[in-house]
């Protein structure tokens, strides 16, 4: 049996599987959407539906595709699709299986065009959410009423442009854009971008102006894995348990934030806040872009290569470990007092604890491996402002930073070129190392000592835009962390700190 409205009521209620009400179906289109991913089905449309289902929002989502293919399995299902909560929260197993009616109707860009424009003409249509990946937010110089136009941009200012003629520019008529695309200010570039080509158009002044004032772009900033559709196997399983096939489902951990940096206009339109403390409405993301940068994404690059070198491939299997779960609490407690931002220190040990439970999680297999991808750029951003504030606050050196620093160190060192292919070793099989600072560390290792390439690496200002020999006994905690690796291991260099320690 398929997943379909007409089968909802062939499927057997039993404990852990929400099952949406029909008259949810009749709910108004309120959002257009640019995008069909599952990080957007997981994150933003589950606050939706979550809201729908409590009364609070009542409103459904228009998806925009913009790729190539079919829509076919969204308009199969009815749009519905099921979200299959696993994993840890509060100490707790989660298993919750959620079926999502926030979704009216998918419409592909290049052959439903003129339905897309017609939206513009909804009232009740006051949103757009957006997911085109990073690549997405970028400026192409073109004529977006001839045709569709090709990029996200485009197609966002061809929509506001008919809403602005639908509605003669009214103030009251402008649209709350909240993109989810992982960068920057995502808001504040989106809104530049599509400022600009609406310059490059020619279009009236008047609705530039109604396009800059009457308009919202939010930044905005996601937090949650969402892995998609489970392999063969599993997925059987869960559809065998369900009593239904869905060719959408979607896998995601318990944890999820979705920041957004709005006033109480933002608040009002975005009701579907109320429902969750996981949608944060505030004037300034910085706090959540901190936490997330530090506490998250600093432990992952302090963490994989030291990690993956002491024989462990998912973060389940290193956390899980003893003597390594231990290192890994100290670290985030190292980094936790050096986050280059005030922030409370409740909400920074809650927020370590969730990250701490994410990494338990065993319902997903977040490879190590991965999260050494472009493992310099990573360390330099994340990581060098935490050092420089560990040692305005502390005249020592931070040992388990160091230590996750001489990891990387030694990760990167490439024992095999293959053309511009650089490889790693660990006991004796062989790891791609994809980073743009390969070639540089595949000669820094050429025929140096360890202490040499220690030394060489931490003064290249050209790496860091600054010394880190400079920074007190830094140097010499490295030194020392990279020896223990070559000499005793990875592991067992994890343990001596903790012998240290107790000493």
């Amino acid at each position: 049996m398929q997943l379909t409205k007409n089968n909802l009521q062939n499927i057997i209620a039993q404990p852990g599987l929400e099952i949406p009400d029909e008259k949810l179906f009749a709910l108004p289109e309120k959002i257009l959407q640019f995008g069909t991913g599952v990080l957007l089905r997981g994150l933003p449309d589950h606050f939706v539906d979550k809201a729908n289902k409590q009364g609070i929002f009542n409103g459904r989502i228009v998806i925009v595709k913009s790729t190539d293919g079919s829509n076919d399995e969204f308009a199969q299902q009815d749009g519905l699709y099921t979200i299959c909560v696993r994993g840890v929260a509060n100490g707790e197993n989660v298993s919750e299986d959620i079926i999502n009616a926030s979704v009216s109707r998918v419409l592909a860009a290049k052959s439903d065009w003129a339905a897309i424009l017609e939206c513009a003409h909804n009232k009740d249509m006051k949103i757009v959410f957006s997911n085109t990946t990073e690549v997405g937010i970028q400026l192409v110089e073109e004529n977006v009423l001839n045709g569709v136009p090709s990029s996200f941009p485009g197609k966002l200012l061809a929509f506001l442009h008919e809403r602005f003629k639908a509605f003669n520019g009214s103030e009251e008529s402008g649209i709350i854009i909240v993109p989810t695309e992982l960068i920057t200010d995502n808001g504040d570039k989106l809104k530049n971008i599509v400022l600009q080509l609406a310059r490059f158009n020619n279009f009236d002044p008047d609705f530039i102006a109604w396009l800059k004032n009457s308009n919202t772009f939010c930044n905005s900033l996601v937090d949650r894995i969402v892995p998609g559709k489970p392999s063969g196997a599993d997925l059987q399983e869960i559809e065998a348990k369900l009593g239904y096939t869905d060719a959408l489902l979607t896998m995601s951990e318990p944890f999820r934030l979705w920041a957004i940096e709005g006033d109480e206009k933002v608040k009002e339109v975005l009701s579907f806040h109320a429902i969750d403390d996981a949608v944060k409405i505030v004037p300034d993301i910085t706090l959540y872009k901190e936490l997330k940068l530090r506490l998250l994404n600093g432990t992952h690059s302090f963490n994989c290569g030291l990690a993956y070198l002491s024989g462990f491939s998912l973060t389940r299997e290193a956390v899980g470990d003893a003597e390594y779960s231990i290192f890994a609490k100290e670290l985030m407690k190292q980094i936790s007092n050096a986050i280059p931002y005030e922030i409370d220190e409740t909400i920074k040990a809650d927020f370590a604890k969730n990250t701490f439970e994410r990494f338990c999680n065993p319902f997903i297999n977040h490879q190590w491996i991965s999260i050494t991808v472009q493992y310099t750029s990573k360390m330099k951003m994340r990581n060098i402002p935490l050092l420089q504030r560990h040692y305005e606050l502390n005249s020592e050196a931070p040992q388990y930073m160091a230590t996750g620093f001489a990891a990387y160190l030694l990760f990167m060192k490439a024992v095999k070129k293959d053309g511009d292919v650089y490889y790693g070793e660990r006991n004796g099989e062989l790891y791609e190392i994809k980073d743009d600072s390969a070639a540089y560390f595949y000669e820094a290792w050429q025929n140096n000592e360890a202490n040499n390439v220690a030394q060489a690496v931490l003064e290249d200002v050209s790496l860091w835009d600054t010394d880190l020999t400079q920074l007190p006994g830094f140097l010499e905690a490295v030194k020392a962390q990279l020896s223990g690796i070559i000499n005793n291991g990875a592991l067992q260099t994890v343990a001596g700190l903790q012998e240290a320690k107790q000493q």
